[in-house]
């Protein structure tokens, strides 16, 4: 039954996109040609020269939609898949339309239909799934149109999975069951779970129990009985994942991805590569630009007031810990003499720390000292937001005492921070920083950088910790 219905859904999706994939075909040509919104220069074609090509685009469509796997069921998965898969099986297409009509040589199609056709069925095809898969999370909800789990396993992965399935009952799929290899553990709940067999009882639990899908989510030590558990349903239709016991190493967005058709787990990886790291930059160099100019009279007096109120340089150059573990020289305004750790070497700075000078104390106090730092963003070594750099010096001890410190490396270094606009700057507790420095790069977005540029300036640049 549960096939069978599958089986509906995959013909109405079927179904659906045809006719939607035709008409866009249609809405393109109408759009280029009669809309009045776009001139014809050259006379309208016949419209029954495009209407030859639903044939050649339906079967086009067809077979690349199911080639792409864009039929399969998608219970657990995102909408931005889902339209990314779009794009790609639409854009291949297209393609492949082009090049016959190309060899076929009878007509001299518009290019300008080909673009519109790509464009509206990568966006009416993307609104139609979206808005099926909302239905039908909304009725999986009601308790409609589920599927059961076998869980093998009782151990963390397993303990998580079945939160995740209960936190989201839109998937659709409920746990009707947990194994284990433990024969003292049968009749136990595990987070609310039943246990009602072993790993050895799966192929009698799966016919009695009629269940869709298994779950293999074995503790590390139990991961030689997979094979075992996978001979025994072998010929059973169910489907079958497996969930690694590997969530404690999972850290900084791991997941999986796949090369040439091998399954390769990310324990640990860098939001900003791609676009986003494009992006981050581009966002670096335009911001670094534009306050340097804003701020450039300000920081001309300020460097004045430093010559006068103190002999040395302007600027003080201090090495610091950026991306990847590298160092690099951060600038900052000079704020106290130039022989401040001649005695008594690299130290925190204090309240009310005699080695200021009379203006690095106010320039501390409001932050301003930073300002420099707009050279290193617009460098490179540097972005406005990330965690804030450490000293090598201090680094030394930090990861000796701080688990997953030097993650913090993993994206480069900021002026401002989520752990600095939420108050641990300055000599605070290291863990606070640390856990909200590791926050802010698995949650990382474009947004997320401009909320923490916003309560910068909102909060203002004075804080009770920074001296």
């Amino acid at each position: 039954m549960l096939k069978k219905h599958s089986q509906i859904f995959e013909n109405i999706f079927f179904v659906t996109d045809i006719i939607i994939i035709l008409s866009s075909w249609v809405f393109s040509y109408y759009i280029r040609f009669n809309s009045g919104l776009i001139p014809v220069y050259k006379g309208i074609p016949p419209f029954k020269v495009y209407l030859l090509l639903l044939i050649p685009i339906t079967i086009i469509w067809a077979l690349a939609f199911k080639g792409f796997r864009l039929y399969r069921p998608k219970r657990i998965g995102s909408h931005v898949g889902e339209v990314f898969e779009i794009t790609k099986a639409s854009v291949a297409s297209v393609i492949v339309l082009i090049t016959l009509t190309f060899f076929l040589k009878q007509y001299d199609f518009s290019r300008f239909v080909f673009v519109l056709f790509t464009l509206c069925n990568i966006i009416f095809l993307s609104f139609e799934r979206v808005v099926f898969r909302e239905i039908l999370r909304f009725i999986r909800k009601k308790g409609y149109n589920l599927r059961y789990a076998l869980i093998a396993g009782t151990g963390e992965s397993a303990k998580i999975l079945i939160t995740k399935l209960v936190k989201h009952p839109e998937v659709g799929i409920k746990v009707a069951g947990i194994l284990s290899g433990d024969r003292q553990d049968l009749d136990k709940k595990i987070n609310g779970v039943k246990v009602i067999g072993l790993y050895e009882d799966v192929r009698e639990t799966v016919l009695q129990e009629d269940i869709d899908k298994v779950f293999i989510a074995l503790p590390w030590e139990e991961h030689s009985k997979v094979l075992d558990i996978l001979r025994l349903i072998d010929d059973e239709t169910v489907d079958i994942m497996v969930i690694p016991d590997v969530y404690e190493f999972i850290t900084l967005r791991g997941g999986v991805e796949e090369f040439d058709g091998v399954p390769i787990m990310n324990l640990r990886q860098s939001p900003f590569y791609g676009w986003n790291m494009i992006l981050k930059r581009t966002a670096d160099v335009v911001l670094s630009i534009l306050f340097i100019l804003l701020l450039s009279p300000l920081m001309l007096l300020i460097a004045l007031l430093i010559k006068i109120s103190s002999p040395g340089p302007v600027f003080y150059r201090q090495e610091r810990m950026g991306i990847d573990g590298v160092t690099f020289e951060m600038l900052k305004f000079r704020s106290m003499r130039i022989d401040a750790e001649k005695e008594t070497g690299a130290i925190w700075a204090s309240k009310n720390d005699s080695r200021c000078t009379w203006v690095g104390g106010f320039l501390r106090k409001t932050s301003i000292d930073e300002l420099p730092q707009l050279f290193n963003v617009f460098k490179g070594d540097m972005s406005l937001v990330g965690p804030r750099p450490e000293r090598p010096v201090f680094i030394t001890g930090f990861r000796q005492k701080i688990p997953k410190y030097m993650l913090r490396h993993k994206v480069k270094a900021g002026i401002t921070g989520w752990a600095q606009v939420n108050g641990w700057r300055g000599n605070t507790d290291i863990n606070k920083r640390i856990e909200h420095d590791l926050y802010y790069i698995e949650n990382w977005s474009i947004f997320l950088d401009i909320k923490i540029v916003w309560l910068t300036l909102w909060k203002g640049l004075i804080n009770r910790n920074a001296y």
